[in-house]
């Protein structure tokens, strides 16, 4: 495997990539054959390095995490040419010392979730991917750098539940989340993670911490205004986070194992693969298909 040059992508708010201000940005729509993405992308430059830009819950977060369309969102980053993804996500805190205004370098899920599809494969495409490891830690270190250079706190490794939503969770939740070693929790993070391995891209996520989760009994639940509040103010960091990474990087990047991931993930036979599905995967899955 040799080395190439970077191609960012960011799924996060929809404010995000104007915010940043990038050389050369274009808006974009990019189809895909899993239905429509959450939005266009925008395009554009960081220096000498390209990013792509998604809004996860599309133009004025009219999109609920259950319903946002994981698979074609990863799919069209995939078809921009992207090599890595970085996810931004606003998250409630289930440990004391992940203080609101904190931001967290995640390294790995528990999936709760429960009506969202969850993998790219199924009847007429069996794979397996490995997820026992699903953040890229080269691409999770160069974040949490850029982001603990910009002045925020950053605590590097955390455990996140993903929970369906859209309402917080209960009290009895909360404590049970605690007592799995979840150490944030969230309503999206899955199944992006799970399908960014299976298009083969290297995933890292910053998440940001708006609130303690409801398992301090000594205070009121979560309250949307209290969580959007600080995701405002943590927004401004998250910008210049994602500009010092650009800046960053090195000049080429090296071959990243998780390139290859679908070598040997493939079930079914070729001769019983489902010919619309594999038509569908071109983008996903083209360079093992082909």
């Amino acid at each position: 495997m040799s080395a190439k040059q970077w191609h960012i992508g960011v799924i996060g708010g929809s404010g995000l990539a104007s915010g940043i201000a990038l050389e050369g940005a274009q808006e974009i729509a990019v189809s895909s054959p899993f239905g429509a993405p959450s939005g266009p992308v925008t395009q554009g430059r960081i220096g000498d390095v390209r990013f792509t830009f998604l809004a996860r819950h599309g133009a004025g977060h009219a999109i609920s995490p259950s319903s946002v369309n994981y698979r074609a969102n990863m799919d069209v980053l995939k078809r921009c040419g992207v090599t890595d993804i970085i996810a931004l996500s606003a998250i409630g805190s289930l440990r004391e010392e992940m203080a609101p205004g904190h931001m967290v370098a995640v390294d790995q899920f528990i999936d709760r979730t429960q009506a969202r599809v969850g993998s790219f494969f199924g009847t007429g495409l069996v794979a397996h991917v490995s997820l026992a490891d699903p953040v890229c830690p080269r691409l999770s270190t160069l974040l949490a750098d850029a982001a603990q250079g910009v002045g925020a706190t950053v605590h590097r490794g955390g455990c996140y539940v993903a929970i369906e939503g859209p309402q917080f969770s209960t009290r009895a939740e909360s404590r049970m989340y605690r007592g799995w070693g979840a150490d944030v929790i969230g309503m999206t993070a899955m199944p992006e993670a799970r399908l960014a391995r299976e298009a083969e891209l290297p995933y890292a996520m910053l998440a940001m911490v708006t609130d303690y989760d409801c398992w301090r009994e000594d205070e009121a639940g979560v309250e949307a205004a209290d969580v959007f509040a600080v995701m405002g103010a943590n927004a401004a960091i998250a910008r210049e986070a994602v500009r010092r990474l650009g800046a960053s990087l090195p000049e080429t990047r090296e071959a990243s194992p998780i390139d290859t991931a679908l070598t040997h993930a493939f079930a079914t036979a070729p001769e019983a693969r489902d010919p619309r599905l594999v038509a569908m995967l071109d983008a996903v899955a083209g360079r093992v298909l082909r």
